[in-house]
């Protein structure tokens, strides 16, 4: 199985050309793949394939093995695969995920795509879309008992459901391997939760870390950041341009009131190519037990 791991801000993820390999067991090959020790080491894993709706569909898998709806890093480097490895010479690519089709306008410089902005689409509000449980049609700067302490978070789905909490300590302090399951599996989140951490810098700069459900803590997370500048907007809190530092670099989201959509630029990268080679020994682990170590 040849497969491309590749990045953007950090958050990385194998990715698979499903126009040329059949995978059997994506998400139990998703745990396999992601494991830092034993596998290739990833956030996840993306498969590459042909759409009848889009150019290509992004099929998307956390390193839990769960199916995520969207990833918004994960997409720009789609983007950059389908266009440097000549898959597509369009500059302007259509994905089908299963958060709808997300349009990607790339920044191509000596034949390759630097920088990929993406049509992230509507940020819905709407509780119960997004899905979370609570007697008011949204959730915005509203109280939740987590592990008992209480937070003010607002609720937001870019595709895939989001938690956004705006803190006056620095985020960069918090201990997320203890927090971050609390907020992901609350009795609140049927469908469970990401969850954003954040420092409001100034009205433009906004500082965030994130507990990826099914990942744990990641460099980054596009449909997070975008999820963060929605929330930080909708609270009155940052203008509707802003950057998002995150712990693997910058992202540019922009909501776009006229066009009522949540704009995100930033890099992608390939980091290497490989071969992964089938039946070995963790595989075999992977197909009895669905997981890698007993």
């Amino acid at each position: 199985m040849k497969f491309t791991k590749m990045h953007g801000a950090g958050n990385d993820y194998v990715y698979i050309n499903c126009l040329e390999e059949t995978i059997e067991n994506p998400s139990r090959l998703a745990v396999l793949v992601s494991d830092r020790h034993f596998g290739i080491g990833s956030d996840g894993l993306i498969l590459i394939k042909p759409s009848k709706i889009a150019d290509f569909e992004m099929e998307m898998y956390n390193a839990d093995g769960s199916r995520g709806e969207m990833c918004g890093n994960g997409i720009r480097c789609v983007g950059k695969y389908v266009y440097d490895r000549g898959l597509t010479d369009k500059t302007t690519v259509r994905i089908e995920t299963l958060g709808g089709v997300k349009t990607l306008k790339l920044t191509v410089q000596n034949k390759e795509a630097v920088l990929v902005k993406v049509d992230m689409g509507k940020p819905e509000f709407a509780a119960e879309k997004i899905p979370v449980v609570s007697t008011e049609a949204t959730v915005i700067s509203q109280p939740l008992l987590v592990n008992g302490t209480d937070y003010l978070v607002t609720c937001v789905s870019m595709g895939n459901p989001h938690c956004v909490v705006f803190l006056k300590e620095d985020v960069r302090d918090l201990d997320l391997e203890k927090m971050g399951p609390f907020f992901e599996n609350h009795e609140r989140f049927p469908s469970r939760i990401n969850t954003e951490f954040v420092n409001v810098i100034d009205r433009k700069t906004l500082r965030m870390r994130v507990w990826e459900r099914g990942s744990g803590e990641t460099l980054a997370c596009g449909t997070g950041a975008c999820a963060t500048a929605a929330a930080a907007i909708a609270n009155g809190l940052a203008d509707e341009e802003v950057t998002v530092h995150l712990l693997g670099g910058d992202l540019r989201i922009q909501w776009d009131r006229t066009q009522d959509a949540v704009f995100m630029t930033g890099p992608a990268a390939i980091v290497f190519d490989g071969e992964y080679p089938c039946g070995t020994q963790q595989e075999q682990k992977i197909k009895e037990n669905g997981h890698v170590s007993d």
